[in-house]
């Protein structure tokens, strides 16, 4: 590749001095782009572009922040911030979008010169000074996206996996857009959308003119680190019928990226085409932070093969990890890789990924430098990754568990409950809610569930009293006043001085029809008498209401 010298730094267009650029520089891998991508900065953004045939210029502006940076009471707060920085854009007729995802956001646009510009202007201006009038209204308008998204199953992964904090967030409810303040979405704008956290791309063979980006000075943001709810990997838990789902933890790497190929291919092969026990068998691969990726496999099948499906799943899987891969799968996967690099503009097609690559501070790899670790990949790489996603493996399974394959149950239970009130169940005899001074606890005849104060990640509240509290963990427990014996005021009150007032968020008064009412037949539970302290006591059923599978949103 012919070496090529970074553009000069023109002094026109709001581009910086070229001092600006030591921080691309001294990027891992960042000079073999030279000829390939060019690089500069626009008001302190580092900003990549290359020429594309098309005479559109797509273009984005990415920042280093996304809902695993947040918490559970504020979770929302960067979707919203997204929605505000686009309001002024109202009907337009431009093809232009935002994405909020995991580790990023993502302001994007197709369009000619001048709309180009009048876009980016226009988010950077709104970031600077968020229209706070529409604040409310946005809210209300994410809570309505959120209602009409559907729960699909690989909905709850995250939280199994990481709990109700950092990356597990994607599978929680936006609850930040209930209590939000006007202060707290500012603050967040102005140390997160900032010009030190930020990376453009453009589509196109020179920076256009017209660009004012100004943002406010900051600092790049790492990505969160990865928290971990589960004992024992590989892990299983029980899901949906007719669903089988994988996810796991690898270290990035190129063999990765074949390996999840040739398992897509593998359980392809095995579950539709051999076996007929699935329709859908597929794998993927998506990065995670600088330094891990997920790998995720799924496979649908009808009731009466789902078992099948999930031991053909496992058997594909310890086919892989034995090494029994064969050289044409293994080219056969390099070669569809390798495919995606034989397109037309291809740095402009690759300037979303160093972007995010540049914003994480993953390596950045030339494309020679690509197809020349695909080429060096072996049978016994993929054998390592895939006893290493294996190890760090969590297996959603319909129907009967997976502990035959080797693999430990995900605590469905807390391993210990608090002392305190004693509050029954006025549906169920086997089942009490104890209120006590570090926590609270459901005990059913299963097992317990119990979320303690100081690890609560969030609690809302109702005016009639009901109050949800959802442990870093995932854990929650339900307190419904009409569903316990002599959950009274005055216990209700304990739970409001004891949970950090950070993590509270209210919510507004239901329906009297959606409040909870004992089940008709239900037999009554005798008067409770004097409160006593106890003990959690371990029962045998759930309460289906309050408690469907332990942890979950």
């Amino acid at each position: 590749m012919t070496a090529q010298e970074h553009p000069p730094a023109p002094t026109a267009n709001g581009l910086d001095a070229p001092d600006g650029l030591d921080a691309l520089d001294a990027l891992d891998g960042f000079d073999a782009l030279d000829g390939f991508v060019r690089h500069t900065t626009v008001h302190g953004i580092p900003t990549l572009f290359a020429p594309s045939a098309d005479r559109q210029i797509t273009a984005g502006l990415a920042f280093r922040v996304g809902h695993a940076d947040e918490t559970l009471p504020t979770a929302g707060i960067t979707h919203l911030v997204e929605h505000l920085a686009l309001h002024h854009l109202g009907l337009s007729d431009l093809h232009f979008n935002g994405a909020t995802a995991s580790t990023y956001t993502l302001f994007h646009v197709t369009g000619d010169e001048d709309e180009v510009v009048t876009y980016l202007n226009g988010v950077c201006a709104a970031l600077r000074d968020l229209p706070m009038g529409r604040m409310e209204t946005e809210k209300e308008i994410l809570r309505t996206e959120a209602g009409s998204r559907g729960k699909g199953p690989l909905s709850r992964m995250p939280l199994w996996r990481y709990g109700a904090q950092g990356y597990g967030l994607g599978s929680q409810d936006e609850l930040g857009t209930w209590s939000l303040t006007a202060d707290q979405v500012r603050d967040w704008a102005q140390t997160r959308f900032t010009r030190d956290n930020a990376v453009l791309f453009l589509t196109t063979d020179r920076v256009p003119d017209g660009l004012d980006l100004t943002l406010p000075a900051g600092r790049r943001f790492p990505t969160p680190p990865a928290t971990s709810t589960l004992p024992a990997t590989p892990a299983w838990l029980h899901g949906e019928d007719g669903h089988v789902v994988f996810t796991s933890v690898v270290r990035r790497s190129t063999a990765a990226t074949v390996f999840a190929e040739v398992l897509g291919r593998a359980l392809f092969q095995d579950l539709r085409q051999k076996g007929g026990y699935s329709y859908s068998a597929e794998a993927d691969y998506s990065s995670r932070d600088a330094d891990f990726a997920t790998v995720t496999a799924y496979a649908d099948a009808l009731p009466q093969k789902q078992d099948a499906a999930v031991g053909g799943f496992v058997d594909a899987f310890a086919r892989l990890r034995a090494g029994r891969i064969e050289q044409s799968e293994l080219d056969s996967a390099r070669g569809k890789l390798l495919k995606r690099y034989d397109v037309p503009d291809l740095g402009a097609a690759l300037l979303p990924s160093y972007a995010l690559s540049l914003l994480t501070g993953h390596r950045i790899l030339a494309p020679e430098q690509y197809r020349e670790e695909l080429r060096a990949v072996t049978v016994e790489d993929l054998r390592e990754v895939a006893q290493e996603a294996w190890d760090a493996g969590l297996l959603q399974v319909p129907g009967a568990g997976a502990d035959w394959a080797g693999l430990t149950q995900a605590p469905h239970f807390s391993p210990s409950g608090v002392s305190g009130t004693l509050h029954p169940s006025l549906e169920d005899e086997d089942v009490t809610l104890i209120i006590g001074a570090a926590g609270v606890t459901l005990s059913t005849p299963a097992g317990l569930v119990t979320v303690r104060y100081d690890g609560c990640a969030a609690m809302t509240t109702r005016p009639d009293g009901a109050r949800c509290l959802i442990g870093l963990d995932g854990f929650q427990v339900i307190v419904e006043p009409t569903l316990f014996g002599e959950v009274t005021e005055e216990r209700i009150a304990v739970l409001d001085k004891a949970v950090p007032p950070a993590v509270i968020v209210p919510l507004p008064a239901r329906p009297a029809a959606e409040i909870p009412q004992p089940r008709e037949g239900a037999a009554p539970r005798p008067p409770a008498g004097p409160r006593k302290k106890a003990g959690a006591v371990r029962g045998e059923s759930l309460m289906t209401r309050l408690l469907r599978a332990g942890r979950r949103k």
